[in-house]
């Protein structure tokens, strides 16, 4: 059996502030393997972000860690100081390339200093000259094994285009070979062939053993299908179905799945879509509230009385190897 990298057992975490409390999260658990690329899907706001803060153990100031464990190859994130999160497990175990990372890079500062400025966060200590020239060294060396230019570190942000700069912030973050990566929504602010690019990064860095796992963070199924070898699918704050990424395709369980699947946009050879954009009605349901039942229910097809009142736990249909938490598999 191979080690387990991620371990999350009931996960709970809330939003508080002047907005009043949001149950963002709640009870979600899952495994994930050494050498897995696990896709997460959903639609905006199911949880996936909330999930990845939370398991880097440095959540944004809004966001608490309710309840559950979280273990990241052996540390128990929550468990540990904040000391001992930051000197052992940040970058060096587990990097996060956070949503919106395009503006991480500071504007009045070129690459290579911010590239020091973070080395000196993270030791908590000034980098002398000498140590300077061999960190210096070995990011140009990071760098031309990704693909990237080393000039690229002289320049300013302002003067890299939008996929430049979503690569030049996962090459940063993986300079100390974590052995896990999250990348939270990389490729949803770039063009289609700033996306091929920075897929194929991914899948170079762990080819060359400069990550050994990765957690892809996507609303978009087709974008996680070209890397992800397994998808977890997330609704309204918690997991709903999670398998081998061909099945989630191909013969997805799950209504709110399928539903996804169906709203993907295919086209033919000729430019014409192969089929009707299907859209799933109605919307989620407010976190800020306690739920009852099944939280997909009130827009699903196929909702029977139990879905409005009691909460389904995972089935494993015969012949499946992927759970679905839906009561049609009872």
């Amino acid at each position: 059996m191979s080690e387990l990298a991620v371990e999350v057992e009931n996960l709970k975490g809330h939003y508080k502030g002047t907005f009043g409390e949001v149950f963002a999260l709640d009870g979600v658990s899952f495994t994930v393997e050494t050498g897995e690329i696990v896709g997460i899907a959903g639609e905006s706001g199911c949880g996936k972000s909330t999930l990845a803060e939370l398991i880097t153990g440095f959540p944004m100031p809004l966001l608490h860690h309710i309840g559950g464990t979280i273990k990241v190859y052996g540390y128990s994130i929550y468990d540990i100081s904040k000391e001992q999160l930051r000197k052992e497990v940040s970058c060096k175990i587990l990097s996060y390339v956070p949503q919106y990372s395009l503006e991480s890079l500071v504007p009045i500062k070129r690459i290579r200093d911010f590239l020091l400025e973070v080395m000196r966060e993270r030791t908590g200590r000034i980098i002398a000259k000498e140590d300077r020239a061999k960190i210096l060294e070995s990011t140009f060396n990071h760098f031309r094994s990704l693909g990237l230019d080393p000039e690229i570190l002289s320049k300013y942000p302002h003067e890299l285009s939008g996929g430049m700069r979503q690569r030049v912030a996962i090459a940063i973050s993986t300079l100390w070979n974590p052995a896990l990566l999250i990348a939270d929504e990389p490729t949803s602010a770039l063009d289609v062939t700033s996306q091929r690019l920075l897929i194929e990064m991914l899948y170079n860095l762990k080819e060359m053993q400069k990550t050994k796992t990765i957690l892809f963070i996507s609303h978009d199924i087709p974008t996680l299908l070209q890397l992800c070898t397994r998808c977890i699918v997330m609704y309204a704050g918690g997991i709903v179905e999670d398998g081998p990424m061909d099945d989630i395709i191909q013969s997805p369980l799950h209504p709110y799945t399928k539903g996804l699947i169906s709203s993907i946009v295919a086209f033919n050879p000729d430019g014409t879509r192969e089929s009707a954009l299907v859209s799933i009605p109605g919307k989620p349901p407010d976190l800020r509230t306690n739920l009852v039942g099944c939280r997909f229910h009130p827009r699903c097809p196929h909702r029977m009385p139990i879905c409005e009142v009691e909460f389904p736990p995972f089935f494993n249909p015969q012949g499946k190897k992927h759970p679905v938490r839906c009561w049609l598999f009872k």
